[in-house]
């Protein structure tokens, strides 16, 4: 059974840091691609990263390019989401999420191509 096991959220200050965790469970994880995506109160959850655990490929959305640095250590199972800058509008329920298939830039964000989720972690910024 596939298990997704996110921590490491919790309240932060604007321009402050937080680091994600994703324990993963369950599966051959190299062969997995991992994203984290969020979901702030009323609105759709969107895609935050995402990384191919065979490969190391990564994405990114946009607006947290250059704040956000997602990374694999493989031999412990577990996904990262190292958080910087962090604004009031980073607000939301994070959640990791695997799948079997590697994800291209063009589909990686879309939360059906992933089959198992984790609970999610809150994260919330004070400005």
């Amino acid at each position: 059974e596939v298990q997704l096991v996110e921590s490491g959220g919790g309240l932060v200050q604007a321009g402050g840091s937080l680091r994600l965790s994703c324990a993963a469970s369950g599966f051959t994880f190299d062969d997995y691609a991992i994203g984290w995506f969020r979901q702030a109160p009323g609105k759709e959850r969107e895609g935050v990263s995402c990384i191919s655990s065979s490969d190391g490929r990564t994405y990114y959305a946009d607006s947290v390019k250059g704040r956000f640095t997602i990374s694999s250590d493989n031999a412990k199972n577990t996904v990262y989401l190292q958080m910087n800058n962090l604004q009031p509008e980073d607000t939301a329920v994070y959640y990791c999420a695997a799948d079997s298939i590697d994800k291209s830039i063009n589909i990686w964000y879309l939360t059906y191509e992933y089959d198992s989720w984790g609970q999610g972690t809150q994260v919330t910024v004070s400005s």
